[in-house]
């Protein structure tokens, strides 16, 4: 998917390399590399993680991303990351909004799974009634909420040529739709 781009004008090759950006934060989040994401950012960048944590300077970020991203590599999800728009305030400054979908490790997107659109055996033989795979998915998702759908907003700069993270804000948002049939699912899940 091609972005959205509106702002003052830019040359083709900072568009390409706001999506390239936008790509090397999911690679190296899907990889579980930290010094890959880490070096996304700039020194006094600030983000603000999916649990609303906030993080200031490369230090900090660093080594949130040292602690949380090797561990992902071994859980049933990921995401995926495309940039949905682009506005270019200035030559140098760009702001971004991202759409973050979760998928399973083999590329599935799990919106499909949660609704069964995955093949034999994810339906319920009531149509009313989500499946027990379905179920065991939305508690993943309940369990491991930064993997839930996101819709982040991504500052960037443009220093020496390069674009890097001056400010991130990772937001979470929940297809309530995906879980409302399942009444079982833990408090808090539904809001």
């Amino acid at each position: 998917m091609k972005p959205q781009v509106a702002g003052v004008a830019v040359p083709e090759e900072d568009v390409s390399a706001v999506v390239r950006l936008v790509a090397q934060v999911e690679y190296a989040q899907q990889n579980g590399l930290p010094d890959a994401f880490t070096e996304l950012f700039g020194q006094e960048a600030v983000w603000t993680v999916p649990h609303g944590d906030p993080l200031t300077g490369l230090a900090a970020i660093s080594a949130f991303a040292r602690r949380s991203l090797p561990g992902t590599v071994h859980r049933p999800l990921t995401v995926t990351c495309e940039a949905e728009s682009i506005v270019f305030v200035r030559p140098e400054l760009a702001a971004v909004k991202i759409r973050q979908r979760p998928i399973t490790r083999d590329g599935r997107r799990l919106d499909e799974v949660l609704r069964g659109h995955d093949g034999p055996g994810l339906r319920s033989r009531r149509c009313d009634r989500p499946s027990a795979a379905q179920r065991r998915w939305a508690f993943v998702v309940a369990a491991h909420p930064d993997v839930a759908p996101g819709t982040p907003v991504y500052v960037l700069t443009k220093d020496d040529g390069r674009w890097r993270f001056a400010v991130a804000q990772s937001t979470a948002s929940i297809d309530h739709d995906a879980f409302e049939a399942d009444q079982t699912l833990p408090t808090g899940a539904h809001s």
